[in-house]
């Protein structure tokens, strides 16, 4: 009697595992599948769950996914891609796109069966984050229309409806700067080397070439003379000892290349001491030392290495207790309950919804078909059926989430004033006590900015002659209202400062994204989610004035881009009756505030649910369109 399938899509994932590594020419490749975001690493991969139920949606997804990264995995080669690759956010983003479509072109040509997974995965990204939707250029991502634009020359496919969309949103400006490049894209695609000059070419041609850093190649003819002149030192009649030993000469030779880099290097000295001394500079080095150069400033952003601050002296990162005494705190919070009794209700239902969901995994969650531990007796029939059949043990396992912590970003801006910011903050408060009692450690953060039009920032900025594209040109208000090892208990009056007369202003969502993930990166917990609520896009019109009109917009995404690069941290928002999918890729739109309380509790839970179907659900709610 054969051995009955626990799983039937056990399998098919067997299969698409083996299938997997055969079209990536890797027989020890790692495949693996995961409830988690997909990801690829040199020796492995994780690819979308399968369950039970075997959609097509879900097959094609995996299938799609398992055939991009293993035409990644066999033509992409990292020490060719780290040596090319751009220094500048924006301008790497090109690159890593256009690398990704020559691996899947690549793929298409030699075995055509996997373009068509791949588009499908493709079709399904692009809709999940709403390219179908996007009107104008200025909202699509460049970066993704660029690698979309090389994927179809490269093919000759046509791309799903929102990939298609994006791409011709962008084709023409790309077509017109970079049209001349473009021609050469059928004699590189074979070559990554050739390729990658090529990339870099378009990038430069697209106006980012201040991003690509140093020529890699430009170093070569250095290294090739310095190793000249090494040979010839060697071959010299100076450098030669009396012994026709080849392991002295093999020594001899560093002694005299160090010898060369001494000299070379008092010739420098002597050469910094005349200019010196042409400068009128007085100051003494030490013998034998060159002088140093500054060191060069820290970008602003780790995201965006060109986004610019006119100045940041002017910011501040703040405990909510400190923008209040204890008694106006305490009148606040009290107004907060007041204003939200009616909904303190369903809010609490909701989180105990979700408490009930975390404890019962908590409690049932189970590793089965061990050799020892607890008998498992829902599979004592296999023994019936077939007395040869081993007895099976299961053992409670530690849950996922037990090493957990989890951020609320809150917009605090103008615009959330009233009721958005009062269920936002009885929101925080009740999720941030919920997850507590389920040992997962929450943080409550706001961000905000100090003034309207521009504060100090802009007044330093007009007794400046009003220099040029200063940069974001107002002062920071990063507020926090609970620390993560703070206990709620000692925090529930800071969240009664959202309804302070006076505190939302504007909002620059790129610096209060990379401030709250700074932090959230720097603790120790194993799994990390980062939440934000707000109401749409970026907005400061003392900063959107004097700069282009997209200025935080574009930071936004490029935060969002990093965050999600990196994953370190697993990044999903809420847009209150604004469209916020179409910056972040794991998002949902409610376009009625009081909707707040269950997106939110759904969104966690489906986090933390070990169910996939349940996961799925994190994008049931409907979107704005």
């Amino acid at each position: 009697m054969s051995k009955p399938i626990d799983n039937p899509a056990d399998p098919f994932k067997k299969a698409l595992a083996e299938a997997t590594k055969v079209l990536a020419d890797d027989p020890e490749l790692a495949v693996s599948y995961s409830v988690d975001p997909p990801g690829q690493t040199n020796d492995a991969m994780r690819l979308p769950q399968v369950t039970r139920r075997m959609t097509r949606d879900e097959v094609l997804m995996a299938r799609g996914t398992a055939d991009a990264y293993a035409m990644r995995h066999k033509y992409h080669d990292a020490v060719t891609d780290n040596r090319y690759a751009p220094k500048g956010q924006m301008a790497r983003d090109l690159f890593e796109a256009m690398e990704t479509a020559r691996c899947e072109a690549m793929g298409a040509r030699a075995m055509p069966g996997t373009a068509g997974n791949i588009d499908a995965k493709i079709g399904a990204e692009a809709e999940r984050r709403g390219y179908d939707q996007i009107k104008a250029a200025a909202d699509a991502p460049l970066a993704v229309a660029a690698g979309y634009l090389i994927r179809h020359l490269a093919t000759g496919r046509d791309l799903p409806p929102g990939a298609q969309n994006v791409m011709e949103l962008w084709r023409g400006f790309i077509e017109e700067q970079a049209g001349g490049t473009l021609d050469g894209l059928e004699d590189m695609l074979s070559d990554q080397q050739a390729f990658a000059k090529f990339s870099r070419q378009i990038i430069k041609d697209l106006g980012y070439g201040d991003q690509l850093g140093d020529d890699p190649d430009a170093e070569n003819p250095d290294e090739d003379e310095t190793a000249q002149e090494g040979d010839e030192e060697e071959e010299s009649p100076d450098s030669q000892g009396d012994s026709d030993d080849q392991n002295d000469d093999l020594d001899a030779a560093p002694d005299q290349s160090q010898d060369a880099q001494d000299d070379a290097q008092q010739a420098q000295v002597s050469m910094d001491d005349m200019a010196d001394a042409e400068m009128g500079d007085e100051a003494e080095l030490p013998e034998g030392e060159a002088p140093l150069e500054p060191p060069a400033p820290q970008p602003v952003s780790d995201a965006d290495p060109n986004y610019e601050v006119f100045l940041q002296e002017f910011d501040e990162e703040i405990h909510a207790a400190d923008l209040a005494e204890p008694a106006e705190l305490e009148r606040l919070r009290a107004y907060l309950d007041q204003q939200l009794e009616p909904l303190k209700g369903a809010v609490s239902r909701l989180a105990n919804k979700l408490q009930r969901r975390l404890q019962a995994q908590q409690n049932r969650s189970w590793e089965f078909d061990r050799e020892e531990g607890i008998l498992d007796a829902g599979r004592l029939a296999r023994v019936v059926a077939n007395p040869t059949t081993p007895l099976s043990f299961k053992v409670e396992k530690d849950t996922e989430f037990r090493d957990t912590v989890v951020t609320l970003l809150l917009d605090n801006s103008g615009s959330m004033r009233g009721r958005p910011i009062s269920i936002a903050a009885i929101c925080a408060d009740v999720l941030a006590r919920t997850l507590e009692r389920c040992q997962v450690k929450v943080e409550i953060l706001g961000f905000t900015t100090r003034a309207w039009k521009g504060g100090q920032s802009r007044e330093a900025w007009l007794g400046e002659q009003r220099p040029q594209t200063p940069g974001r040109l107002n002062d920071l208000r990063h507020i926090i209202y609970k620390s993560a090892d703070a206990p709620m208990r000692r925090s529930r009056e800071n969240l009664g400062l959202m309804m302070k007369e006076g505190l939302l202003k504007e909002n620059i969502d790129g610096e209060a994204l990379e401030w709250a993930h700074r932090r959230i990166t720097a603790r120790h917990e194993a799994r990390k989610i980062l939440m934000v609520i707000s109401d749409g896009a970026p907005v400061d019109d003392s900063t959107l004035s004097v700069n282009p009109a997209n200025y935080l917009e574009k930071h936004l995404r490029d935060v969002i881009a990093m965050v999600e690069r990196k994953r370190q941290v697993e990044l999903l928002a809420i847009g209150i009756g604004h469209d916020v999918t179409r910056y972040y890729d794991r998002a949902v739109t409610i376009t009625d505030v009081e909707q707040l309380a269950g997106a939110m509790t759904e969104q966690l839970a489906a986090l933390f649910d070990s169910d996939p179907r349940a996961r799925a659900r994190i994008m049931g709610i409907k979107r704005a369109s």
